[in-house]
Parts: C-alpha cells; sequence; structure tokens
C-alpha cells in the first residue's frame, strides 16, 4: 500500500513555490501551492495582414531610356501600368487611378513626365499619393537630386516604398492670374537667359547629349553669346520684369537671367543657389552683366566672390514671388508663355528613395 505523506512544505519549499509563482504569474501562467504549473494562456494576437501596395505607373514611351531599351511591362496583379500619349489621356488616367486608390504612384520618365504627371495629379488628388521615379529621360535632375541609381526599376520602387524609405521635395508651382489650382508644378524654373540656354540645349540633345554634357555645352555657348556679342544682343540686354517678393514692393527690373527651383543637389555639382537646403531658392542675376566671367566661379560653385562681382547677382528664398513679364519661362524643360504669375514652393511630396 503506497504511503501519502500529509505534512506542510518546509522553508526552503515554501521559498521556492513563491518564487515559482512569480515567474509563472509574469508569464500568464497558474501555479499549484505545490509548484504544479498550469499554463493558461490566452488566444494568440491577431496580427492584421498587411494590405497589398496598389500601385499606378505612369509610363512614357518616347523617353531617352524607354526608346533605347524599351519598357519593362511586367504585368503584376498590384500593378496598374499606362502610357498615356496626350495630356487629357494622362489626366484621365490619374483619375482612374485616384478612383482606385493607390498607394503608390510611379513615374517612369525624365523631368518633363514627372512635370506633366505632378501638374495633371494638383487637378484630381485631394492629397496627393506617395511618389516615385523611374529615371528613363534625357535629362533627370530630380533622380540626381534624390541619389535614385540609374537602374533603378519599379520593383525597387515598391521595395523602397514598403520599406518605408521615403525622402520629401516640395515641387515649384506656377499660377496665372488669381488661379488657384497651378498652372503648372515642376522642379526648375528659368527665365531671361535660361529661355535660350534650354533652346540651345535641347538643340543638343538632339545631337546625342544628355544630362550634364547638355548643361556643360549650353552653359557655355550661353556664355560666348554674352561675353562677345554686342550691345544689341538679346543674351546681353536681358528681360524686362516685375517682381515681388513675400509681399515686399513691386520692383521693375532687367535681368540677364533668373532661376528658381526647390531642388536641393543640382546636376553635375552646380550651386547657383549656394549651400544645400529645403524649400524654394531663387538666382537673379542683373543685365547687361558685369564681370561675367569673374562672375561664372561663384555663382557655380555656389560662393559670393568678391564685392564687385557679387554686386552683380542675388540668392534668396522668398514663400513666393510674383513675376510680370511678357516674355516665357521654362520649366523643366518646357516652354510657358509669360504672364501675370505667382511661383511658391507647393505641399511637400514624398518620394521613395533608394
Amino acid at each position: 500500500m503506497a504511503t501519502v505523506f500529509n505534512r506542510r512544505p518546509s522553508a526552503g519549499e515554501a521559498l521556492i513555490n513563491a518564487a515559482g509563482q512569480v515567474v509563472f504569474r509574469r508569464c500568464g501562467a497558474a501555479v499549484d501551492v505545490l509548484g504544479e504549473a498550469r499554463i493558461a494562456r490566452g488566444p494568440a494576437p491577431v496580427v492584421p495582414a498587411r494590405a497589398p501596395l496598389l500601385v499606378g505607373v505612369i509610363a512614357n514611351g518616347r523617353s531617352h531610356r524607354n526608346l533605347k531599351h524599351g519598357m519593362r511591362l511586367d504585368h503584376w496583379p498590384d500593378v496598374l501600368y499606362t502610357a498615356p500619349d496626350t495630356f487629357d489621356a494622362l489626366e484621365e488616367t490619374l483619375r482612374d487611378y485616384a478612383a482606385r486608390g493607390i498607394g503608390l504612384l510611379v513615374v517612369n520618365g525624365g523631368d518633363g513626365t514627372l512635370r506633366d504627371v505632378m501638374t495633371a495629379a494638383a487637378r484630381v488628388f485631394d492629397a496627393m499619393p506617395p511618389m516615385a521615379i523611374i529615371p528613363s529621360g534625357k535629362t533627370n535632375a530630380l533622380a540626381l537630386d534624390l541619389g535614385i541609381p540609374e537602374g533603378w526599376t519599379v520593383r525597387d520602387a515598391i521595395t523602397a516604398a514598403q520599406a518605408g524609405r521615403f525622402v520629401e521635395r516640395a515641387p515649384v508651382e506656377v499660377l496665372r492670374d488669381d488661379a488657384t489650382v497651378p498652372d503648372a508644378r515642376g522642379f526648375l524654373l528659368g527665365m531671361g537667359g535660361f529661355v535660350r540656354a534650354t533652346e540651345l540645349a535641347q538643340s543638343t540633345h538632339r545631337a546625342g547629349a544628355f544630362n550634364g554634357v547638355a548643361v556643360a555645352l549650353s552653359l557655355g555657348w550661353s556664355i560666348a553669346q554674352t561675353l562677345f556679342g554686342g550691345a544689341g544682343n538679346a543674351w546681353r540686354r536681358g528681360t524686362t520684369m516685375r517682381l515681388q517678393a513675400d509681399g515686399d514692393r513691386p520692383a521693375t527690373r532687367q535681368l540677364y537671367l533668373m532661376l528658381a527651383s526647390t531642388l536641393e543637389r543640382m546636376p553635375v555639382g552646380l550651386k547657383p543657389f549656394g549651400r544645400e537646403r529645403a524649400g524654394l531658392k531663387m538666382l537673379t542675376v542683373d543685365a547687361p552683366p558685369r564681370h561675367l566671367f569673374r562672375m561664372l566661379k561663384p555663382i557655380l560653385s555656389g560662393t559670393d566672390g568678391s564685392p564687385a562681382v557679387a554686386a552683380g547677382f542675388a540668392r534668396t528664398d522668398p514663400r513666393s514671388v510674383r513675376v510680370q513679364s511678357d516674355e516665357g519661362f521654362i520649366l523643366d524643360g518646357e516652354h510657358y508663355a509669360g504672364g501675370d504669375l505667382t511661383i511658391r514652393a507647393g505641399e511637400p511630396i514624398r518620394f521613395a528613395a533608394a
């Protein structure tokens, strides 16, 4: 017959049991007096599955890289691909994407395609979705600013977005008269000599020069026209503009060049706006430009130069600028008519980054 022991636990056993109760209670367990554990686990918490990211891609079939290598039209169930060939078709595509609730808007093209997409999107979306850029154009200034590699793909952009790797950039917005919706949105705006320089750049594109090479060739030709042109030369004469920054008194000026951008890093290491910083930045150069040759290095390198040289140009950080000019302007490679314009920084857009 088995012997039944019915005794009080010793002091040592009591201490061990007490410690065991603390440990098991912290783990969600109930402990018997004699140390026999009954694990009383509650139901495991339900972790909701992450909803798939619906991606809308706008592709430019005529962009430089897409013409050379072809577009990657991979048919993934979470990716919508469209290559609209008119601005109206682009706006209609974006309305469809907005109705479907895309979570990432990808632009497969260059600066011009990005400009058109952002401009049309301002008319469609109440709040801009996160974006990504696949650099496939002749010029890809935003991609260079964001550090996007040349071989960046749609799937790379999706991976970055799902990992939360975003960088914010506010676009330059141009409004006409008293409009509340931007007439155009981009990242690099220029007037005066920049218009003529861009026309030169586009001719170098047709000759096969792209990105930094085209910029360098255009800049060199612009300087030559200015240095060796006569008094009536259009480059030296400049452009008449009426400027009013941040509510200051308007002033009519004769400018050789006016640049405005929200990019932080410019192509080929140029620093016309000085040190890297966020927000709208503006460079103005008076006409006719004095000490132009001596002015080049400080303008391009972001320094001030001597007092005599620095007196010929100015760098400012306005919130908005009203510009009245009969001559047009260039925004990311596209020529627009002049008029009564307001130039400002828009709301920041989140861009997927490597």
